[in-house]
């Protein structure tokens, strides 16, 4: 059985590191893809390179060309870090698949930016490199995302029938037939982090502090009431709409920890409702949300099949893993984003290669 290794890099917004996982895909005998990981690492930004990234809307042109080429020497030097300290021998990977720094997302004007400069990072390792996975599809005019979903089927079909994320928003895939559908159900961790830094934490560690609160039914209908769940998917969300439609709601509860409960018992409600109304029978859940048990309780109580939560190493690198297998699927001159997913005109397979 061949067997091909990849590096898989993934940086997001909240820019809290660069996540760097080391697998093997292969496949099985009824010629399913499989993959095994075989190490993991999250490599923090420096501080003068973070400041950078985060003032990026102030950069020149050229600062920008600039920060692109110091972000490319960042993740080429991670790398290289991260093949000494593990011993792994750079002449066994096939290539590094970089998703890249997202700095501007402009599908309706035709373009989206990471940066993380490919040939940069495969000059400094000498070894191949994928990116800019998203400009493809954005050209056949879809949104450059998600580009998730293709990885959620190809390599944990036969864990559930839908996967859940819970990040910022909670967003989710399904099958409807043979095409695979994927949208936003609601926010996630977004108002959530946001609640409980009112109380000097980044995060609420369970749903700790949500638990101690009491539900505001009151709130809980003006949340469930909002007009975005009663759009038909697909659909997105982004903070504009917390800002504008979901925060100013939250007045009517002056205690944190009440508005917290109120706001875990919504999030657990609109994403059961969602699950049941596809007659999902397993759900795989990823994404910081995962770790919040009392929020995946709420989940439960609600939703009316079985709940699968993966091993952690699952829920902190699937997003490099999934990274790594797009970048495995363009070696493999196979599709790697779905039009059904991105309103693309047409599946693609995207990426730019650099050969080292």
């Amino acid at each position: 059985m061949r067997k091909s290794e990849f590096i898989g890099l993934m940086s997001g917004t909240s820019l809290d590191g660069l996540d760097i996982v080391h697998v093997s895909f292969s496949k099985n005998q009824v010629l399913e893809d499989e993959f095994e990981i075989l190490t993991t690492q999250s490599v923090e930004f420096p501080i003068e390179l973070k400041s950078k990234i985060e003032a990026h809307n102030q950069l020149s042109v050229a600062q920008i060309f600039i920060l692109d080429k110091e972000i490319g020497r960042f993740c080429g030097n991670a790398v290289n870090d991260f093949l000494r300290i593990y011993k792994i021998n750079p002449s066994t990977i096939t290539a590094i698949a970089s998703h890249g720094q997202t700095i501007l997302h402009q599908p309706k004007n035709g373009f989206t930016v990471q940066l993380g400069c490919g040939a940069t990072i495969a000059a400094i390792t000498g070894i191949n490199v994928i990116n800019d996975f998203r400009t493809r599809d954005i050209v056949e005019g879809g949104q450059g995302a998600p580009l998730v979903p293709i990885g959620d089927f190809g390599l944990f079909q036969n864990s559930a029938d839908s996967f859940l994320n819970i990040g910022g928003f909670a967003n989710f895939s399904f099958k409807k037939g043979n095409t695979i559908i994927a949208y936003d159900i609601c926010p996630g961790n977004l108002p959530l982090n946001k609640l409980a830094k009112a109380k000097g934490l980044d995060f609420d560690k369970n749903g700790d502090l949500a638990k101690s609160g009491e539900i505001n039914f009151f709130l809980l209908d003006l949340l469930n009431s909002l007009d975005f769940y009663n759009q038909e998917g697909p659909k997105s969300l982004g903070t504009e709409w917390l800002e504008e439609f979901f925060f100013p709601l939250l007045k009517f509860d002056k205690e944190i920890e009440n508005n917290l409960r109120t706001v875990v018992e919504h999030i657990a409600l609109q994403i059961s409702t969602t699950l049941n109304g596809i007659n999902c029978k397993k759900v795989f859940i990823t994404g910081g949300g995962a770790k919040n048990s009392f929020l995946i309780e709420r989940i439960q109580h609600y939703f009316n099949g079985e709940v699968i939560v993966p091993s952690t190493v699952i829920i902190d690198f699937k997003e490099a893993l999934i990274f790594a297998y797009l970048g495995f699927l363009y070696t493999e001159n196979r599709i790697n984003a779905l039009a059904s997913v991105t309103g693309a005109k047409k599946d693609t397979i995207g990426g730019v290669f650099h050969l080292a």
